[in-house]
């Protein structure tokens, strides 16, 4: 028996009332497979998951469009079972399996919110998510449906972060959204140092000399190679995805140039 999806809300009220209040009219939302577990030790929190959900709708219904690139260190991280003697391509493979769970969970609460939602995998798994094809995920996105990347780039040794640099170009975003547990990029953890420096703002040369945990610098080199902006952002701080959406100062944001107009 089918799971009937509850109808999304008639958004075009909403988008042509918001629209004109706008930075960013299509996003890549990056989240780490930690951030779905909530205070779980592992796997995922489903209130966290649905607390997301919302966020991802509230904006959805402004009319941005929405793609999003999960990791998946809440199940399985290749590079840990590397580390522990597991050959490193496989253990890159079986992380990509782990995204695709996270996706479908994540996919089911986005559903649960009212919006339709589409998994496209980089590996093929006919079953459970679509194919990446570049211009279907673009189709997807204009007719209003937020689309899930799984399985990273489909290749061992990338991560996911790249894995949304490169999505985020192919589809045409105007930015990428890192979200995390803090408010921003500091030039040293936050949770350990009281005294960490907390930046507003920072250029990708910057990022990668300095070598600032943000995205890896593969990933960091994709976005300054396209001038794709990045904003790093606290995920726990409701409607932060929408701040963003509209162009308010939330987080640190990443640019080609030190002094940004937001």
């Amino acid at each position: 028996m089918s799971k009937t999806i509850p109808a999304p809300a008639d958004t075009s009220v909403l988008a042509q009332a918001s629209t004109g209040d706008l930075r960013y009219r299509r996003i890549l939302l990056k989240l780490s497979g930690e951030a779905l577990l909530g205070n779980r030790p592992y796997g995922v929190d489903p209130e966290f998951s649905a607390f997301v959900a919302r966020q991802v709708a509230e904006v959805q219904r402004l009319g941005v469009e929405i793609g999003i690139v999960v990791g998946g260190g809440n199940i399985f991280r290749g590079l840990a079972a590397a580390a522990a003697g597991m050959d490193r391509a496989t253990g890159d493979f079986i992380g990509m399996l782990a995204t695709a769970m996270n996706a479908l969970a994540l996919q089911d609460s986005i559903e649960r919110a009212g919006v339709p939602t589409r998994v496209m995998s980089a590996i093929m798994m006919n079953e459970v998510a679509e194919p990446y094809i570049r211009r279907r995920a673009v189709r997807h996105l204009e007719k209003g449906r937020v689309v899930i990347f799984a399985a990273g780039t489909g290749n061992p040794y990338f991560t996911t972060d790249t894995a949304a640099a490169l999505r985020a170009v192919e589809i045409g975003a105007e930015v990428i959204l890192k979200a995390t547990k803090v408010d921003g990029v500091y030039d040293s953890d936050p949770l350990i140092n009281p005294r960490a420096r907390r930046y507003d703002r920072l250029t990708y040369e910057d990022v990668l000399r300095d070598r600032l945990q943000v995205l890896d610098a593969t990933a960091v080199s994709l976005c300054m190679e396209n001038d794709l902006p990045i904003v790093v952002f606290d995920l726990n701080k409701e409607d932060n995805i929408t701040r963003v959406a509209r162009g308010e100062a939330v987080g640190t944001l990443i640019t080609s140039t030190p002094v940004n107009d937001r």
